[in-house]
């Protein structure tokens, strides 16, 4: 495990630990897990989970396993596998050598529900899964029982054998545990414990066509790794009671479930479902896209682990559900990247500038600061000559009040650079304004002019023979309002994506030091945002994804809260 520091924030989970631990009710031992089902990519609530598992682990002396849930095979894959496992690496969390999947317990499995049909505690049903669903009753009225309950543990042994020899079609039997069907806790009415599944494992092969379900591979998994504290989120509340009665009916180590609330993030959605069908639809161009709050898609557009652990501390954990402003996780993010990223030069949408006193063919090495929240960080050269790309919008031919950069007649500074004047505006055939000619001041090199004069805005520039000409990515909310679910009459979650939420840029300026960046690289456009360099750059044909921009409105709600 990534050896960072774990800021500690009062929570109930860790009431509970510490107090299990002040009462030696584990023997002193802390053990957690995550157990992700691979079928999909994990997303930024997994995280939530990631880091509250292994963070725990961590904090108090303990170990984390990673468990995977891999007991449908139909909706599995080894690639969703590799993909967990790389993003729990990423957000900085290794498990070292307690990696397992619940299929390692198929035959342990298998022999306590045999044990439970020994019993009289479990029996194999013929009821069709629709049935079931209309046997199992309401909130307000009791299940019936299925025909099939009280059959002989003889019959019910031989069944379920010939069950598992693959005698029978898909879900024309499963094995039910016997509870209760007048139970107010609907999953206490004689729950599912294996279905008929004829399908290929990605571990396990065809060794097996019936697997069982969630609810009884999670806690007896649990129970064989000795796990102390089952951190589940708050939708497994009313299955606890399931857990601990497979448990105690085994009589088997008994570990503790302890729920939380899920996290719930405006202007996008957190169902692997749904982000399925986003993905099959081709409302987006992948689980990666960076637009996908998937931990892949946000790694693509530049987030950091660092950021990503400090909003799920920040967040904090609770038992009663809420829902998270994305503007937070972008305040912790430009937190980080603040502190870390280089300041680059770069035009996105250019305007030509020729300085008509500027000698031709002159070029200047003017110093620019890397970061000035890290002065260690230093200086770097950027080239200054004749021929500039500025900002379109940093020119207006009739300002409105109010607006201080470049117009006719008006001065501004350039970045690191000089005071200019813009003279004359040639235009094209349509009327677009598609050059500027401009004067500098040669004595106001990095500084004030020395007549005392003054300009009210400093703009950012690149200098056109050393452009390196890039493709920029400008990303948006992938919805268009921050609860995908508020829907008219007759529409669907869909129906709010954001059709603006992506913007690609070409022939975009950057300052020449950005010509061979690696796919990863992080920096400031100054004045833009922050930037990350997408998996499609290439030597000397750079692309970038905007990550986040500079406006930070979150922390501004906090400043005029007092907080």
């Amino acid at each position: 495990m990534e050896d960072f520091e774990v800021k500690r924030k009062p929570n109930f989970i860790r009431n509970i630990i510490e107090e299990d631990l002040r009462t030696n009710k584990f023997g002193g031992r802390v053990v957690t897990r995550f157990p992700p089902e691979p079928n999909g990519y994990l997303h930024i609530g997994h995280a939530k989970s990631i880091c509250l598992n292994f963070g725990l682990a961590q904090e108090y002396g303990g170990r984390c396993h990673l468990r995977f849930d891999d007991t449908n095979p139909t909706k599995e894959e080894e690639e969703y596998v590799e993909s967990i496992k790389e993003d729990v690496r990423w957000l900085g969390f290794d498990w070292g050598e307690h990696l397992y999947y619940a299929s390692d317990y198929f035959d342990q499995l298998y022999q306590w529900a045999v044990q439970l049909i020994r019993a009289g505690k479990a029996y194999v049903d013929d009821l069709t899964a629709d049935e079931i669903r209309e046997f199992r009753g309401t909130l307000t009225e009791p299940g019936r029982e299925s025909p099939y309950r009280n059959r002989s543990v003889e019959e019910n042994l031989d069944l379920f054998e010939r069950m598992r020899a693959g005698e029978f079609p898909d879900g024309s039997r499963t094995l039910r545990a016997k509870i209760d069907m007048a139970s107010p806790n609907l999953n206490l009415r004689d729950p599912v414990m294996y279905r008929i599944l004829h399908a290929r494992h990605h571990r396990t092969g065809d060794t097996w066509c019936i697997y069982p379900m969630y609810d009884f591979a999670h806690g007896q998994s649990d129970s064989i790794e000795g796990i102390t504290h089952s951190i589940c989120t708050l939708e497994f509340e009313d299955h606890r009671p399931l857990y601990d009665w497979y448990i105690e009916q085994l009589g088997i180590y008994h570990p503790q479930q302890i729920e939380f609330a899920r996290l719930n993030l405006t202007y996008t959605v957190m169902s692997k479902r749904r982000l399925l069908e986003l993905v099959r639809e081709g409302h987006v161009r992948g689980w990666d896209d960076p637009r996908m709050p998937t931990l892949c898609g946000l790694r693509r557009r530049g987030y950091t682990p660092e950021a990503i652990r400090e909003f799920c501390e920040r967040i904090g954990v609770a038992k009663a559900d809420s829902i998270v402003d994305y503007g937070l996780l972008e305040h912790c993010l430009r937190e980080d990247l603040n502190k870390r990223c280089t300041r680059v030069m770069a035009v996105l949408r250019p305007l030509r500038v020729v300085l008509e006193n500027y000698p031709e063919g002159q070029v200047e090495e003017l110093d620019a600061v890397n970061n000035p929240e890290d002065p260690s960080a230093g200086t770097r050269k950027v080239p200054f000559s004749r021929v500039l790309y500025i900002e379109r919008d940093d020119f207006m031919e009739e300002p409105p009040k109010k607006f201080y950069r470049l117009a006719p007649g008006r001065e501004v500074r350039l970045r690191y650079a000089y005071f200019i004047k813009c003279n004359d505006v040639i235009k094209d055939a349509a009327g677009n304004v598609v050059e500027l000619r401009c004067t500098y001041d040669p004595q106001t090199r990095g500084g004030d002019a020395p007549d005392g004069r003054k300009v009210k805005a400093t703009i950012h520039w690149v200098s056109a023979a050393h452009a390196v000409e890039a493709e920029v990515r400008l990303y948006d909310h992938l919805f268009v309002k921050s609860d995908p679910d508020e829907v008219e009459d007759g529409k669907t979650w869909k129906d709010n994506l954001n059709p603006r939420s992506l913007e690609v840029l070409t022939g975009c300026k950057l300052e020449p030091g950005l010509a061979n960046v690696a796919a990863g690289y992080r920096c400031q456009f100054e004045r833009l945002g922050y930037f990350c360099a997408d998996p499609d750059t290439a030597a000397g044909r750079p692309v970038f994804n905007r990550t986040v921009t500079l406006r930070d409105t979150w922390a501004k709600i906090q400043k005029s809260l007092g907080e």
